[in-house]
C-alpha cells in the first residue's frame, strides 16, 4: 500500500510471497540484524488470503521481480482480512477512493468477486458498512 498506492508514508513490515522461502527468510534475517529491524519485517502471512488474481509487474530486476495485484483485488484482500485496530481501515478507504466506489454494496460485490460468500465473515460486512456510515 505504501509503495504502490502511496497510501501512507511507511509501514513496519513488508507482506510478500517469496521463493525460495528458506533462503529468503535467512537473507531477511541478516537484513534485520544489520539494520535493526524486527526479525519478521518481511513476512508471508498474506498467503492465507491469496486467491487467483490478476497482477502486474512493478519492478523487474535481473534477480528480483516484484508483482503487485490490481486495486480491486487488493481491496478485497484488505477487506476480508480487516483488522479494525490497524492500518487496514485507512488502506481500504484509499482503495475505495481510487476505485471511485460509492456504497458498501459495491465494495462487498468486489469482495465476493474473489472470495466465496461463506468465507466472508460478518465482521467484514460490518467493517465495510461502518466505513460508509451505515
Amino acid at each position: 500500500m505504501a509503495l504502490v498506492y502511496d497510501a501512507r508514508p511507511n509501514t513496519n513490515d513488508v507482506d510478500a510471497i517469496f521463493k525460495p522461502s528458506a533462503q529468503i527468510r535467512e537473507a531477511a534475517g541478516r537484513v534485520a540484524i544489520a539494520h535493526g529491524l524486527d526479525m519478521d519485517w518481511l513476512n508471508d502471512a498474506v498467503k492465507g488470503f491469496l486467491v487467483p488474481h490478476k497482477q502486474r509487474v512493478l519492478f523487474d530486476f535481473p534477480n528480483l521481480k516484484i508483482y503487485v495485484p490490481e486495486p480491486d483485488y487488493m481491496l478485497a484482500m484488505k477487506a476480508i482480512s480487516a483488522r479494525v485496530d490497524s492500518l487496514d481501515a485507512g488502506d481500504v478507504k484509499v482503495l475505495i477512493n481510487l476505485l471511485k466506489l460509492k456504497t458498501a454494496g459495491e465494495v462487498l460485490d468486489i469482495v465476493e468477486k474473489y472470495y466465496p460468500r461463506e468465507r466472508i465473515k460478518p465482521a467484514t460486512q460490518f467493517f465495510i458498512e461502518e466505513l460508509f456510515g451505515q
